[in-house]
């Protein structure tokens, strides 16, 4: 048995103020995210947790890619016949997870999501690198396959069938917009009495602000 009870740390770096947070959740989010990117970012600051209920009823958890955000919501992109494509169909009831180590941060959102429109999926996947793209044509994103080397074949077949041809995106292939009805943010504080405040949106689509118990 592995006893973890000792791995403590004391976090000191920032703080929550309602004096100084925005009415909304998405310009304290950019502001959030670039603190991180210039100041404690290391490796994939927009790596996200996405979860998801299975159409077995289990939770699924995964982390994939944020690509884009506005006032809309947040952008993701994805095989649409993948398990988590297959779940969001059955419920498009998701939350997005963010957690920034270094900055002691954790953002948690919940929302629902939607396919986004051709446009972004086609100028999202025009910007991707030949090899993703070929890639996510050649792969059943979630289904069992033999064994690697199936995927390797698949891979050359695709290549080769595209040798000279434009890659257009497959249509199962695009992106998922996350419209968010609640965003909570979190910052580490001393002894554990941590920050922690939740926008929440109201009817009238303006958001309301609660502070939360660490």
């Amino acid at each position: 048995m592995s006893d973890l009870s000792n791995y403590r740390r004391s976090y000191e770096k920032s703080e929550l103020l309602e004096s100084n947070l925005p009415e909304d959740p998405i310009n304290l989010f950019k502001k959030w995210f670039i603190e991180v990117e210039e100041f404690g970012g290391h490796g994939e600051v927009n790596a996200m947790t996405i979860s998801t209920l299975g159409l077995d009823g289990f939770p699924n958890s995964r982390v994939v890619l944020l690509k884009q955000f506005n006032f809309e919501g947040f952008i993701f992109f994805t095989n649409y016949r993948s398990d988590k494509g297959k779940a969001i169909a059955a419920n498009p009831n998701v939350c997005l997870s963010f957690f920034w180590q270094e900055m002691e941060r954790q953002v948690i959102i919940k929302g629902k999501a939607e396919k986004t429109s051709v446009n972004i999926s086609d100028g999202y996947f025009e910007s991707r690198p030949e090899g993703s793209r070929l890639g996510a044509i050649a792969s059943e994103q979630s289904s069992v396959v033999p064994s690697r080397q199936y995927l390797d074949d698949r891979l050359k077949e695709v290549e080769k069938s595209f040798e000279g041809k434009e890659i257009q995106r497959p249509e199962h292939w695009g992106g998922y917009l996350v419209r968010p009805v609640s965003v909570e943010f979190w910052q580490g504080r001393p002894n554990r009495m941590h920050d922690r405040v939740r926008y929440i949106l109201q009817d009238d689509f303006s958001w309301k602000l609660v502070r939360l118990a660490p």
